[in-house]
């Protein structure tokens, strides 16, 4: 049984099994469960096989989804993935560039905006000549 994530030399590589209706996500061997929990945040169902050597452990898509449901899980999965600094790779028949953009636009969002009641307070603005705060008045 073979790991595509090891042979590629990545975190996870997303394709779709042969002879399946499904796609698979194959985690490197040893893969921490910061990314196994993610994974499985992101949709994906956790498989696990024991053997008397390795365990193997992958994710597949929900099996009720469509092949185009499929598609957008995978393609959504990759910015999270990649933001939180994966090695992914994806086949290109499941790559969707439309869900991909919308994916990445969404959490590019939550990235930089912060909650409101994390964000700093803004300093008093300093006066150009003297370096000395200045008190502004509203009219």
């Amino acid at each position: 049984m073979g790991n595509r994530a090891d042979d590629e030399g990545s975190d996870v590589e997303i394709y779709r099994k042969p002879l399946s209706t499904t796609f698979h996500a194959d985690t490197a061997t040893g893969a921490p469960e910061q990314l196994l929990a993610l994974l499985d945040e992101l949709g994906l169902q956790r498989r696990t096989l024991t053997t008397t050597g390795p365990v193997y452990v992958w994710h597949e898509a929900p099996e009720d989804l469509s092949e185009d449901e499929q598609k957008r899980l995978a393609t959504r999965a990759l910015p999270a993935l990649l933001m939180a600094g994966y090695i992914v790779h994806i086949s290109d028949d499941l790559f969707d560039p439309a869900a991909y953009q919308e994916a990445a636009a969404a959490a590019y969002r939550r990235r930089v905006r912060p909650p409101a009641a994390a964000a700093p307070a803004l300093p008093p603005a300093a006066s150009p000549a003297s370096g000395v705060p200045r008190a502004s008045r509203s009219a």
